[in-house]
């Protein structure tokens, strides 16, 4: 999905009608999803103090750097996942490898540590620029940084040929943008204080601040970090959720959603899509924190058993994360680790299957090895 100037439009986008902004939707029906809202953010806080310091550290930089990576894939950006967790630690003092950080890198981690940070403040235009400052950091190609668009053509959102284009949105025009934003600023700051639902007011956020696209680009990556903003703020901290990455796995069904919705003032389908998708994203957040809790039990029952290659497999698969190495570890996989010669990988992992630290699958040169923990997909 692509920017592309102008094309005039047929119908009546949402900001167009005289009730703009205010939205229809039936609260009651969607209070569900709030109370398993805060129901898994318990949960969440509950298991996050069964993890080190350390563990807990890790898991911040982790999730940061993930939603970093997976909020501009959403929008056809790639990019370096090791840079971003560079430069993610180093915001957070911790020690890193002193890499060099290639500005767009640089940007969003700027802006979700910034976001962390201030999650509890009033949102403001001053912060909102900042955030497109760091965002278009080492841009050459845009005419608005740091401020709201100023050109004349429609900001369209638009898919298909440049001769037979089709338009999923047309954004206000850029006259109105300040006005617009004033409006949902007060808005977003007036709901929070009046205690309006979390994911209720999160899922508007988003929908409002997108449907005005008050920049020339970095609109989506700036919303969701509103939407974020909006929940830490109703959970009184900072969420951490994997809400990117449940976005991105669906990213069809997200744009389809967000199109519907910009048609018109009820909202309902678009709420419950948002809800659900939260949810998600917390199942996702708490998963990586069970992961976390089974490494350190894992340690706690083999540490004083492995030998000093196993250790190192052991070690290059807990990297992987949840997923671990496609396929399962094989006995070649851990030659190539641990440097051993194939007698001695033998012989080191049935002594891992024996002791209970791997689980064996298929036989010959089929087997392949899992690391006997929950999360049963991890393998090297």
């Amino acid at each position: 999905m692509s920017y592309r100037m102008p094309i005039f439009a047929f119908m009546k986008w949402n900001w167009q009608h005289m009730d703009w902004p205010n939205f229809v939707y039936d609260a009651t029906a969607l209070s569900i999803y709030e109370s398993q809202f805060m129901h898994k953010a318990g949960m969440m806080l509950g298991s996050f103090k069964h993890i080190t310091n350390d563990d807990q550290a890790g898991l911040r930089v982790e999730l940061m750097s993930d939603e970093a990576y997976k909020t501009s894939e959403i929008e056809g950006e790639i990019l370096d996942r090791d840079s971003l967790q560079s430069s993610i630690r180093r915001h957070f003092g911790l020690q890193t490898d002193h890499r060099q950080i290639a500005p767009a890198e640089q940007g969003i981690a700027e802006m979700l540590f910034d976001l962390y940070k201030t999650y509890d403040a009033p949102l403001r235009h001053k912060q909102l620029f900042t955030w497109h400052t760091m965002l278009t950091n080492g841009r050459r190609d845009l005419q608005d940084m740091g401020r709201y668009r100023t050109h004349e053509e429609p900001m369209q959102i638009v898919s298909g040929s440049l001769q037979r284009p089709l338009v999923h949105f047309e954004a206000p025009p850029s006259k109105i943008v300040t006005e617009e934003m004033t409006k949902f600023i007060i808005w977003f700051n007036e709901s929070g204080a009046s205690n309006m639902p979390p994911l209720l007011r999160s899922g508007i956020a988003h929908l409002f601040f997108e449907s005005i696209h008050p920049f020339e680009d970095g609109n989506g990556r700036i919303g969701r970090a509103i939407s974020e903003k909006a929940l830490s703020q109703g959970l009184r901290q900072p969420t951490l959720i994997a809400l990117a990455q449940a976005i991105e796995g669906s990213r069809k069904e997200y744009y389809s959603s967000l199109q519907r919705a910009t048609s018109g003032l009820e909202i309902q389908d678009w709420l419950k899509y948002y809800c659900q998708t939260v949810l998600r994203a917390q199942d996702l957040t708490q998963s990586m924190i069970d992961f976390l809790i089974e490494k350190t039990e894992f340690y706690v029952r083999f540490s004083d058993k492995l030998n000093p290659r196993q250790s190192k497999v052991v070690a290059r698969i807990f990297d992987k994360g949840i997923e671990g190495f496609a396929g399962g570890l094989s006995a070649k996989n851990y030659i190539s680790i641990s440097g051993a010669s194939r007698a001695t990988a033998t012989r080191d992992l049935q002594d891992l299957v024996e002791m209970g630290a791997l689980r064996k699958v298929g036989e010959r040169r089929y087997t392949r090895y899992y690391l006997n923990i929950e999360h049963s997909s991890t393998g090297g």
